[in-house]
């Protein structure tokens, strides 16, 4: 059995999960933040058993697709607050990082 972690944009939560529940798969949503953009993520937790992993994996590539935006990051410290005005980036967002997982033991009460 494998626990599968991907974290991924806010805006594509809703189309994978519905992908997954489709299919039969169970998943679990946890509300995360990422460091860079410091915007809202999501982790989808999934277990499966080792033959599924494929096709899971391939649901999260064809409903967590990679974006480019043009965004300003965050001050560098609190204090800089409003005298600091970091120039604008290009930057990659959406997709999903992905962690596939050995489950030694998983039980449902």
């Amino acid at each position: 059995m494998k626990l599968i972690l991907a974290v991924i944009q806010r805006s594509d939560v809703d189309r994978l999960l519905e992908a997954l529940l489709k299919e039969g798969f169970r998943a679990t949503l946890v509300c995360s933040s990422g460091g860079f953009l410091r915007r809202g993520n999501a982790t989808v937790m999934t277990g499966v058993e080792d033959h599924q992993v494929d096709r899971v994996l391939e649901l999260i590539r064809e409903n967590c697709r990679l974006r480019r935006e043009t965004v300003r990051p965050w001050p560098p410290t609190p204090d800089a607050g409003d005298f600091f005005l970091a120039p604008t980036l290009e930057v990659e967002v959406g997709g999903a990082t992905v962690f596939v997982l050995n489950v030694e033991r998983a039980e449902r009460f």
